[in-house]
């Protein structure tokens, strides 16, 4: 029985005890147990395996491949500004943010999040 994950080694048997538990019955020893090496994990994971916060442009980058977005629609969102947001040049302004929101879906959560700017040269 896990009791405390102190290293890969052991995070690893506990995802592998989660995965043999999986669908152990509520209310159960096994269920039990699994609650808890699920409540383990995620503590070593948020020490050990954190996902930085996502940057504002690079998820935009994403979202004009994967969405296929044109660059007029970018344009619609951004304004005359988008190509200077993209590379880092000029920030994301509340209104760009709102219509990035509405117009292609994407969280206003992750687009609010602190990024660089360049300096310009």
């Amino acid at each position: 029985m896990i009791s405390k994950i102190n290293n890969e080694r052991q995070y690893e048997t506990a995802l592998a005890e989660i995965d043999r538990l999986f669908n152990a019955a509520p209310n159960t020893p096994d269920g039990d147990y699994l609650d808890s090496l699920f409540d383990l994990v995620e503590s070593y994971e948020e020490a050990h395996h954190a996902i930085p916060e996502a940057d504002p442009i690079a998820i935009i980058h994403y979202c004009l491949d994967s969405q296929s977005i044109t660059w007029s629609e970018l344009q619609e969102y951004l304004g005359p500004q988008a190509q200077m947001v993209l590379n880092r040049q000029f920030p994301l302004t509340l209104e760009m943010i709102r219509r990035l929101h509405k117009g292609a879906g994407i969280p206003a959560e992750v687009l609010i999040q602190p990024y660089q700017i360049l300096q310009a040269a």
